[in-house]
């Protein structure tokens, strides 16, 4: 009788994970298309990268932290402070470009519930084997000021980039909570080769050494949320 309850029981667990990445896969076909490619586009390029409104989700299992995105996904906040296209938002003032805010849209904004269910069924778009390859970071400590001047003058990172708040670099991503949303060996790769995830992306491929990839991989995991490092 205990073995059938257990097996019942075990059973009624699977179902229960099977309808939750259902209802995930559900809730992101419906809410996260319009602006997230969840498949890989047939002409990946710059046509595609200049339409997209949002980053594609087709291998978000491979690029974020599960526990990161079902956050985000309930209080979202801008990752890149010019949108995901920096040309489209930028407006001319006296002083220097701006961000036009009246461009931006907020994100969609999940129950914690529906999160949750989203963020699980998004772990399921892996990308093709060898793309990430596992263990590639080697999580080796670096030092904060080379690092910091490994990242801004020797590679220039800096200028799309911004490495703390406020820091003023609006075309790339921030990257001082890449640490929280993004796993180590994607950041790695995506230094590595940006145009094997991204054809025609703006982002140079930088023909770093080993140990360079490594250094730059490690201060940016390094980073935290108040630009510093441990």
């Amino acid at each position: 009788m205990k073995r059938i309850t257990f097996i019942a029981a075990a059973v009624g667990l699977v179902a229960s994970a099977s309808a939750q990445a259902q209802n995930g896969q559900t809730i992101v076909e419906s809410q996260c298309i319009a602006c997230h490619a969840v498949v890989k586009p047939e002409k990946p390029g710059l046509t595609h990268l200049w339409e997209r409104k949002g980053p594609d989700l087709h291998y978000a299992g491979s690029k974020f932290n599960q526990a990161w995105l079902e956050s985000w996904l309930q209080e979202p906040t801008r990752i890149r402070s010019a949108g995901e296209f920096y040309t489209k938002h930028i407006k001319a003032t006296d002083a220097e470009d701006a961000v036009d805010e009246t461009t931006l849209k907020p994100h969609l904004q999940l129950s914690a519930a529906d999160a949750k269910a989203a963020a699980e069924y998004l772990m399921t778009l892996t990308a093709p084997d060898g793309l990430v390859q596992p263990d590639a970071y080697k999580g080796g400590k670096v030092n904060a000021r080379m690092g910091a001047m490994f990242f801004n003058k020797l590679r220039g990172c800096g200028a799309c980039h911004s490495a703390e708040p406020d820091a003023g670099a609006a075309s790339g991503a921030e990257l001082y909570t890449a640490a929280e949303r993004l796993q180590p060996d994607y950041i790695y790769a995506y230094i590595k080769d940006p145009q094997a995830f991204d054809p025609g992306i703006w982002m140079p491929t930088l023909d770093l050494s080993e140990p360079d990839l490594q250094r730059l991989t490690g201060y940016i995991v390094q980073l935290n949320s108040k630009g510093a490092t441990p």
